[in-house]
């Protein structure tokens, strides 16, 4: 067995397990070894699994695109049978959520995560020839169905390869394709359009065609692309892959035997008991509102401020690709200095400038920048609330069912959106009663976000008190009961 560096010791304020009172193998770090492997990782995983997102976000959203190209005139929609069309979306997707991720790791993630992108493409291709309304429900209930585990099951995954203060920037690199999916959407839904009458198809049929065949063909070549872990990755060596099974074991990532990531439906209920994922399950429910009514109704509200409807595909653009570059310094920060909390509500208080500036000004001019506080506040938001639920969670099937109950919370939240901005409710170009409860949403996800924060630093508090104790009596980790998961006192909940 070769001999393995640890990872540097942290303080009190990281969330890997505690080194007091454990040995390492080494007492140096081979920082070579060390910056060898999260490149390669960062090479082989980070870019395709940024890509799967990135085609499921476009995937799903380019209907708010088809929308300003047609698609509601052409098929004779009134704007509630279009949130209907939305809400179809998310009742599959919400229910496939938990029994994906609980799947996951059973099936494998190599042949899982290929299979539904592979499906949901075809699904997509199918919105281009669809001429009835009906047609159109039957397309995004089957592509709600096949991508519900998709985003949940990429958090996961990552958490296979990561400890968990390298994380977050990871996850920020493969959700700031929703930001750049939300400009590229615009961009190529501005080129497509004008493929209007080609094969006799409109220009919305055209976007979802060839986005459609893009992901099914990206599917195909993805099986060849994802290992199923770090012990199956071929392009690390075996010093490597060791390497990486050590920081992950030691970091509390993965558990401290085989038996403790065995699947385990008693660890399923003890997810919905934790206070943390209840807590951070209303933020998600908030920001998932708040960040599929601006995915969905951009461009919408951008074509009701006066441009037209090819102007407003090219105007979405810029808010989205300013929350990309937002989203990854805000990650930036949060790894280094471990405060997923102070950034999630960092980002509420942009939340809270956007929405006040569209609602407080009717001049077009200070509405259309309101967007780029709003879209790049709940961008930013979204990978530090990913990164905080995988943080704290523990063994394996706590985690899965933890990130899973996130993701459930954030699409329920996008079927509140579709009713907020696409029904009667609150109609354009004021949008008024939508943004009032994004404004109030936005203020409660600071709030929730600091009760949080304030819950897991006390939990801390008890756990080092613990920890001192025991040391204090001259017993360590080897002597607390065993599958305590992330209730261990040496488990360091992440703020």
């Amino acid at each position: 067995m070769t001999h393995l560096s640890p990872p540097e010791k942290r303080g009190s304020s990281s969330s890997s397990f505690s080194t007091t009172t454990t040995t390492t193998t080494s007492s140096l770090i081979d920082k070579s070894l060390e910056a060898r492997v999260w490149r390669k990782l960062d090479i082989y995983i980070v870019p395709v699994v940024a890509l799967f997102y990135l085609l499921s976000f476009l995937d799903r959203t380019n209907l708010g695109n088809a929308r300003v190209a047609g698609l509601q005139k052409d098929l004779h929609m009134t704007n509630n049978q279009y949130s209907i069309a939305l809400t179809v979306t998310y009742v599959p997707y919400i229910f496939a959520e938990l029994p994906s991720n609980l799947l996951l790791k059973t099936v494998g993630p190599n042949v899982m995560l290929p299979t539904m992108l592979t499906l949901w493409g075809i699904v997509t291709t199918l919105q281009g020839v669809v001429h009835t309304y009906s047609g159109l429900l039957a397309c995004r209930f089957f592509l709600g169905l096949l991508e519900g585990g998709v985003f949940p099951g990429l958090v996961l995954y990552l958490s296979f390869f990561y400890p968990r203060q390298q994380l977050q920037w990871r996850i920020s690199a493969f959700f700031s394709a929703a930001s750049i999916s939300g400009a590229f959407s615009g961009l190529l839904a501005y080129g497509i359009i004008n493929m209007h009458g080609i094969g006799n198809r409109p220009g919305w049929a055209w976007i979802f065609i060839l986005e459609g065949l893009f992901t099914f063909l990206f599917g195909i070549t993805a099986y060849f692309l994802l290992p199923r872990s770090p012990a199956h990755a071929a392009f690390l060596t075996e010093k490597e892959r060791e390497y990486v099974l050590v920081r992950l074991r030691e970091d509390g990532a993965v558990g401290r035997g085989e038996e403790e990531d065995r699947f385990s439906w008693r660890e399923v209920g003890m997810a919905f008991r934790l206070p943390q994922v209840w807590m951070l399950g209303v933020i998600f429910f908030i920001d998932g509102t708040i960040l599929y009514a601006l995915a969905y109704f951009a461009p919408s509200i951008v074509q009701s401020l006066g441009y037209s409807a090819t102007r407003a595909q090219l105007m979405s653009v810029p808010p989205f690709g300013a929350a990309f570059v937002v989203s990854m310094v805000m990650s930036y920060i949060s790894d280094k200095y471990h405060c997923r909390g102070l950034v999630t509500i960092g980002t509420s208080f942009l939340c809270i400038i956007g929405f006040s500036l569209f609602l407080g000004s009717t001049n077009h001019h200070v509405q259309y920048g309101s967007l780029f506080f709003s879209i790049v506040g709940t961008y930013s938001s979204a990978p530090a609330l990913c990164t905080w639920s995988a943080n704290n969670a523990a063994p394996h099937t706590r985690r899965a069912t933890a990130i899973a109950i996130g993701f459930i919370l954030t699409n329920s939240g996008g079927i509140l959106a579709t009713w907020l901005m696409g029904g009667s409710l609150s109609p354009p170009p004021r949008y008024r009663k939508a943004t009032v409860t994004l404004l109030v949403f936005s203020v409660l996800m600071g709030v929730v976000a600091g009760m949080n924060l304030v819950y897991l630093w006390w939990q801390n508090g008890r756990k080092r008190a613990v920890r001192e104790r025991m040391e204090r009596e001259g017993k360590g980790r080897e002597e607390e009961e065993k599958g305590l998961g992330d209730g261990s006192a040496w488990f360091v909940y992440n703020l």
